[in-house]
């Protein structure tokens, strides 16, 4: 399954090259068998780099996204006419940004697929910049939030961090990979927050952007330097245009025409269409985007309530609460450790017996799945009650591992379900993850006014309780139910 299929029309088989050596090679199909252009076989070293520079740049992005959340209130307040910040505009603030990660990989992961991914990677860090510029220069709350908006739309690494995985690594060497490119953003998560929490009392919140500015401009100047193109079908494209002799018709001009459609203003539309066309057309896909959407959407309920908690409940100053941030990053660590363990153990052991299928992915999402409504509804009782804060403290730690436990298999799941197509599968299940992460906050906060944060925040619980049962039946049917989409077929 080739993404030159779709977006390129027919490939040319196996042939011969009439050029006197009678070389077999795979014209725009595939990479020869130990062919240094493929990127399989480039150095251990090398693909380590490339995923050390992804995990860099992730890192960056979580940095400039969470290090305002525990000082959302401040930065609304300062920006604003009187100085009096709305609740709405403060969880905005926060949201916002994914808002922009579901409209982004509309373009970027597309694009990614039509042009590769070295220059979407670039063109998308360069408007991240920008953004970053806009949001340390607002003065106005209307301006802050666009310019979030904006930077959270340029986010290429979300959605083309998994896919340059799948384009680098076999299937069962993804999980370590994978687990690996999650852990920086942990740390951005981490450091961020505590970070923030410190410089707003003291040189104000501009500081923490200008920050984000610096490390996402070193990022972009390593990504320009360092970072080459992984994509296996523009690297065969490029091979075709760069070989040398004259184009032999049998062989060459089909390979020159697709090379032509490649960029055509309807291949590009029909790759921005792709993400819409994979979703809809696999009930998999489905399931695992709205069960992970949600699970996603509890970290944003967590970092928009947790503020609040415990500076009204617990009376914690501003940069202690920036620093409690940290517990969510320590379980989040530790689910990268677990995931970065477990998932190709499981995942080979499970092969054993029943072949080497995508769903052998699943069963630690399907252990957090049933977990994760349990310690969510720990949190918010233990706020409502106003149980012993260390108690709060547990119960954001297993969010992160659980969170991390049932997002990071899911990942390598819809790398390995959709083949060349995981980048548009990806984008499909960023849109609903993100959406979902944007509004269910906006929600969450009336729910909790009305009800308070025990009866509010387990409703949500028993709503992710509901949709646990989605993992189960991927895992036990996902087999037979992918067949029927072509983008998610075994064959």
């Amino acid at each position: 399954m080739d993404e030159t299929e779709p977006l390129l029309g027919s490939t040319p088989e196996q042939v011969y090259h009439p050029r006197g050596d009678n070389t077999k090679i795979n014209v725009g199909s595939d990479f020869a068998q130990h062919d240094p252009a493929n990127p399989r076989r480039w150095s251990k070293a090398y693909k380590r780099g490339i995923i050390a520079l992804l995990a860099f740049m992730s890192f960056t992005v979580t940095f400039t996204c969470i290090s305002a959340v525990p000082v959302a209130h401040d930065i609304i307040s300062d920006v604003t006419p009187g100085r009096h910040a709305s609740k709405q505009a403060t969880v905005l603030l926060v949201t916002i940004w994914e808002l922009g990660e579901a409209a982004g990989p509309l373009l970027i992961a597309p694009l990614s697929e039509v042009y590769g991914r070295w220059p979407v990677f670039n063109v998308a860090n360069t408007i991240f910049i920008i953004g970053i510029a806009f949001s340390a220069l607002s003065t106005r709350p209307e301006m802050l939030i666009f310019s979030r908006f904006l930077t959270g739309c340029a986010v290429a690494s979300n959605v083309l961090n998994p896919a340059v995985v799948g384009d680098l690594f076999e299937p069962d060497e993804r999980g370590s990979a994978m687990s690996l490119i999650m852990l920086a953003p942990l740390l951005g998560g981490a450091v961020g927050p505590a970070i923030a929490g410190a410089i707003a009392e003291t040189l104000g919140w501009r500081r923490i952007m200008w920050m984000g500015l610096m490390l996402a401009l070193l990022a972009e100047l390593m990504f320009l330097t360092l970072f080459r193109e992984t994509y296996k079908p523009v690297i065969l494209r490029r091979k075709s245009e760069s070989s040398s002799g004259t184009p032999i018709p049998e062989i060459d001009e089909p390979l020159l025409k697709n090379q032509k459609s490649a960029g055509s203003e309807s291949a590009i539309l029909t790759a921005i269409a792709r993400p819409a066309k994979v979703f809809w057309s696999s009930a998999i896909l489905q399931a695992i985007s709205l069960q992970g959407g949600l699970t996603f959407s509890f970290f944003y309920v967590m970092s928009t309530t947790f503020p609040d908690i415990l500076a009204g409940t617990y009376n914690f100053k501003p940069a202690l609460v920036g620093t409690s941030f940290l517990s969510f990053s320590v379980g989040s660590f530790f689910g990268v450790v677990t995931c970065n363990f477990l998932v190709d153990y499981v995942y080979k052991h499970l092969s054993k017996k029943h072949g080497a299928i995508p769903e052998n992915r699943l069963p630690l999402v399907v252990f957090a799945a049933f977990a994760l409504p349990l310690v969510v509804a720990l949190y918010g009782w233990t706020a409502d009650q106003k149980w012993p804060v260390a108690l709060l403290i547990v119960s954001v730690v297993l969010q992160g591992f659980l969170c991390i436990g049932a997002l990071v298999p899911v990942m390598a799941y819809v790398v390995d379900a959709t083949g060349d197509y995981s980048a548009s599968a990806l984008t499909a299940v960023m849109i609903i993850r993100c959406l979902m992460g944007t509004f269910l906050p906006l929600a969450a906060a009336p729910l909790n006014d009305k009800l308070g944060y025990g009866l509010g925040i387990m409703s949500l619980a028993g709503l992710c309780l509901l949709m646990a049962i989605f993992p189960v039946l991927v895992m036990q049917y996902g087999r037979k139910w992918r067949q029927k989409s072509k983008y998610t077929s075994d064959q």
